[in-house]
């Protein structure tokens, strides 16, 4: 009941962020890993229990979609969903002592593009002059990082669009759940017949996400995202010490 309720309030947490500016998974992964679910079954049970979450919170964002400057929405979510199945490869091919080595340090890497990722591709922009039409290849590896991890993914794609395109943050909102979403689910299937899936907790975090994540996304807009990008920095940076802590203690 324990574990119940950690999962539970991490999905509720975990879904309310990525709606609000992401970095969601850096709750739910260590909350189910501390549950006692195995590294890397943790991953791919996360991944499979915030697709439903990612599309509440895109249908939540759907009056602000304007789509990317020359480059069709079909085309994003095809090389999102290929990019989605080599990452799920890839993961299905690690062994679970490689991921836990790993893992701590992919949670690392993800807070620090998720705290610093816009800026620099604010930056990137102003000095780079970058055709439009490499948006679908940029994509691409971000669907084979998100198959694979995914931490921090929604926030890698915004600070990618910002260099690429001229989209505003709102407008971007709705294409990030929807592309993260579509490579998720498409991982999803492979981690399900792969025998990934923790299936209580992975029920109890799917329905816990994908409530916060709608209400957070219909609400969100209320809040200044600067300021809930900083608290969410700070959350994930601590979490992230401590599954450091814990790993090499």
């Amino acid at each position: 009941m324990q574990s119940a309720i950690l999962v539970a309030g991490a999905g509720l947490l975990g879904g309310a962020m990525n709606a609000i500016a992401g970095g969601g998974s850096f709750v739910t992964l260590p909350a189910l890993v501390a549950a006692g679910v195995p590294s890397l079954f943790a991953n791919a049970t996360s991944t499979v229990a915030l697709v439903p979450s990612a599309l509440a919170t895109a249908f939540a964002y759907r009056h602000d979609f304007r789509g990317f400057d020359g480059v069709k929405l079909s085309t994003m979510a095809a090389v999102s969903v290929i990019g989605g199945v080599i990452g799920a490869v890839l993961l299905l091919k690690s062994s679970q002592k490689f991921f836990d080595n790993i893992f701590p340090f992919l949670l690392l890497f993800g807070v620090l593009v998720f705290a610093f990722g816009r800026k620099l591709g604010e930056e990137l922009r102003k000095r780079v002059n970058i055709h439009p039409h490499a948006l679908p290849a940029v994509q691409f590896v971000l669907g084979v990082y998100g198959g694979y991890f995914g931490g921090a993914v929604g926030v890698m794609m915004l600070a990618a669009w910002s260099v690429l395109t001229k989209a505003t943050i709102n407008s971007m909102q709705a294409s990030r759940h929807l592309l993260n979403a579509s490579m998720n689910a498409t991982a999803s299937l492979f981690f399900i017949v792969g025998g990934l899936i923790y299936w209580r907790e992975m029920a109890v975090l799917l329905v816990s996400s994908t409530v916060g994540g709608y209400l957070a996304g219909h609400y969100g807009r209320r809040l200044d995202p600067a300021k809930a990008r900083i608290v969410i920095s700070c959350l994930n940076a601590t979490i992230t010490l401590l599954v450091f802590w814990r790993a090499y203690r």
